[in-house]
């Protein structure tokens, strides 16, 4: 839409990574017409002017879960005075996973998966290897894995200071990795396999992992449409990552608010990121 000032939130900090994702959005909004810039979500409004513009888009705000109440009180404030995307109410209930909890009532094949309270005193996990981590969290912090007695001491200290979740370790990851499907707009854009590095378990890149391109199956598709159809609002970016449990393919996350989209993998992707937020306006 040409005139439209949009503002991409990020973090203070750029990266190599968060410049592969940003860079390209801008490029496409400006040949659209769009005036477009960056600024951290953790400026205030005299600095960032994020009343002044038509649409505040939040990308690489990667840093958001460790001030988790800040960041939904900025959002709050953009919300009030200018479009944000993704809108509020998606960010308030994605950045807490106690989502896939909601996901999986609602019958959408999930990761099983038992939220702790904060404050509670956890049952012993038992004697099968699991996955314990905070429920507010991102990019594999405070994520561990380990045979349930090993990891007691480390669930007691989550839930000292924060809801966790408990689920079953995901022997699938190690062979097959993880699958990420990015909706951009209307349409399913491009999808990729994620592969632990060796030794770990955890499938970021900054961890070590490893990407490839994925062609998505029917049934992959369908589980991602009914997760993403759970949202509380429209979106106009996302992407479902899906693990394998006894072959079918399941949720282990719905990433609404800062995924990174791997635009560097599909050429049309940054624009189609582009129509989908002007879309918005």
């Amino acid at each position: 839409m040409s005139g439209t000032t949009v503002i991409v939130a990020s973090t203070r900090v750029r990266s190599e990574r968060s410049d592969a994702e940003n860079r390209p959005l801008l490029e496409a909004l400006e040949e659209r017409g769009a005036r477009a810039r960056i600024e951290p979500w953790d400026a205030d409004d005299a600095v960032a002017g994020w009343s002044a513009a038509d649409l505040v888009a939040v990308r690489t705000t990667w840093d958001y879960s460790g001030r988790r109440d800040e960041f939904l009180a900025w959002a709050a404030g953009v919300a009030g005075s200018t479009v944000l995307q993704n809108p509020l109410p998606v960010l308030e209930w994605n950045s807490h996973k106690r989502y896939l909890v909601e996901l999986a009532a609602a019958g959408v094949p999930v990761v099983p998966t038992r939220l702790v309270p904060a404050g509670s005193a956890p049952e012993p996990l038992g004697p099968g290897r699991v996955v314990v981590k905070p429920a507010v969290s991102a990019g594999g912090r405070g994520t561990h894995r380990g045979l349930g007695p090993e990891l007691d001491a480390t669930l007691s200290e989550l839930v000292a200071a924060a809801d966790a979740l408990v689920q079953p370790a995901v022997e699938s990851i190690d062979s097959d990795g993880e699958v990420s499907l990015i909706r951009l707009g209307e349409r399913w854009s491009h999808a990729v396999r994620k592969f632990p590095g060796p030794g770990g378990f955890l499938v970021h890149e900054k961890h070590g992992g490893r990407l490839e391109d994925h062609e998505p199956t029917p049934r992959e598709l369908d589980v991602a449409d009914a997760a993403l159809a759970l949202s509380p609002a429209p979106v106009h970016a996302a992407r479902v990552d899906l693990v394998r449990i006894d072959g079918e393919p399941v949720v282990m996350e719905l990433e609404l608010i800062e995924p990174e989209l791997f635009l560097r993998r599909s050429p049309d992707a940054p624009g189609l990121l582009a129509d989908a937020l002007l879309a918005t306006v």
